[in-house]
């Protein structure tokens, strides 16, 4: 009975593979005809189909199971099928998500944003999620990352600044933008791995906290802040942003790359957490992922469903006009506002260059599997923020009150000065 089975399967295995590789042959043929894509399909009885000339990716399909993948493509079915090893990719990473981005395309599916199905946010499921992505393992993020591990956008005032340049440039940026001075008070919220904190302290002479809640960076941090000699003005804590007690204990909060945890049902609660951490007359600054469809639905193609499922479980990107709407509500006047989308691109485009460059210790130290899911995805990020999937800004904000509550010069040219 067990080899009946296994021969049932593998002969409709073979036979759904027919069909669907006829089936590739005609929609090769529409292609070629009509919106070439430099792909090849290479099948495992060594027939090729050239979706265009000059073929730059090559994918490979070494069993006639693995066709399914290809009856009905998107970003996330590819995307699965070379993750899970069910086809091989020959070229580089980042190339293939441009041609398989085409191919997509010219198959038919839509590029449209897709609404949003929201997850709900509790302190143990949002812990699980920062888990998921963040706990790795430090040694796999050092391979991409610039030497002091910022995990967010960097800040680049030409093309040619190099990574770590542009991390330093961000992290001043916001720190200028706050108005940081000496002795005064500073949260990070979702610290990473330190690396504004020990600026804030170490350059602008402040006392900082930062909150997380990876295991592993909260370890990183509070050894680095033993190795610098910082424990009477820096603290980490591996805390939840909804548990920070101190009521107007804060001259000055940041959070940096972690609103997009929140959840859209949960905006107004965290900025009103924040309004009510921040003393009289305090500054917070909101650096974060948003959409750029103004009802805060999905990148179509597949490309959310791959990012929610491999990469970031349960995340929520609002658009920008939402995400103002609900700081308005929790009581914080947004003063200024500025889009780092095109820094993003390049950020990720750097990122995904140094991953691909240390592949082999990549998978040493993550296994093949979460290589190929972070190179595809970083490879995702530099494309989607350059084509303007997405969008990041900062939003600059002060505790709504009388006259006074606003500390800020009357423009914009404090933010610049010393650059």
């Amino acid at each position: 009975m067990l080899l009946e089975s296994s021969l049932g399967k593998l002969v409709g295995s073979v036979r759904g593979g027919r069909v669907v590789e006829s089936r590739l042959a005609k929609v090769t043929e529409r292609i070629r005809s009509t919106e070439p894509v430099p792909l090849r399909i290479r099948l495992w009885t060594g027939r090729s189909y050239e979706l265009g000339p000059d073929p730059a990716v090559t994918l490979t399909v070494p069993t006639p199971n693995a066709l399914r993948y290809f009856g009905s493509p998107d970003l996330m079915t590819l995307g699965e099928a070379y993750v899970e090893g069910h086809i091989g990719l020959e070229g580089r990473v980042a190339e293939a998500f441009r041609v398989c981005e085409r191919f997509t395309r010219a198959v038919g599916r839509s590029s449209a944003f897709t609404p949003l199905k929201r997850a709900i946010h509790t302190r143990g499921r949002d812990k699980k999620a920062i888990e998921f992505h963040y706990d790795v393992s430090n040694d796999f993020y050092r391979l991409f990352l610039d030497r002091n591990m910022v995990y967010s956008c960097a800040y680049y005032r030409t093309e040619g600044d190099g990574l770590d340049a542009a991390q330093e440039q961000k992290l001043d940026h916001i720190l200028t933008k706050l108005q940081l001075r000496p002795e005064e008070r500073l949260l990070d919220i979702g610290c990473g791995w330190g690396a504004l904190i020990f600026r804030a302290v170490e350059k602008f002479g402040a006392h900082a906290v930062g909150i997380t809640l990876s295991k592993n960076q909260y370890e990183h941090v509070r050894e680095q802040i033993r190795a610098r000699g910082l424990a009477d003005r820096c603290e980490v804590r591996l805390q939840d942003y909804r548990d920070v007690p101190e009521q107007g204990g804060y001259d000055k909060i940041a959070s940096v790359g972690m609103f997009e945890h929140v959840g859209l049902n949960n905006l107004v609660a965290y900025f009103r957490q924040i309004q009510r951490l921040l003393r009289d007359g305090g500054l917070a600054l909101n650096h974060g992922i948003t959409s750029v469809d103004p009802e805060s639905g999905v990148v179509g193609l597949g490309a959310s469903d791959f990012i929610e499922r491999y990469v970031f479980p349960h995340g929520e990107l609002p658009h920008i006009g939402l995400a103002l709407r609900e700081m308005a509500a929790a009581g914080l006047e947004v003063v200024d506002v500025e889009s780092l989308r095109r820094h993003y691109a390049q950020t990720c485009t750097e990122w995904a260059n140094r991953l691909e460059a240390h592949a082999d210790l990549a998978r040493a130290i993550a296994g093949e599997r979460r290589f190929r899911i972070w190179s595809i995805y970083l490879a995702g990020c530099a494309y989607g923020f350059a084509h303007n999937w997405m969008n990041i800004y900062q939003a600059l904000a002060c505790k709504q009150g009388g006259p006074g509550m606003n500390p800020l010069p009357l423009t914009r040219e404090f933010m610049y000065r010393g650059s």
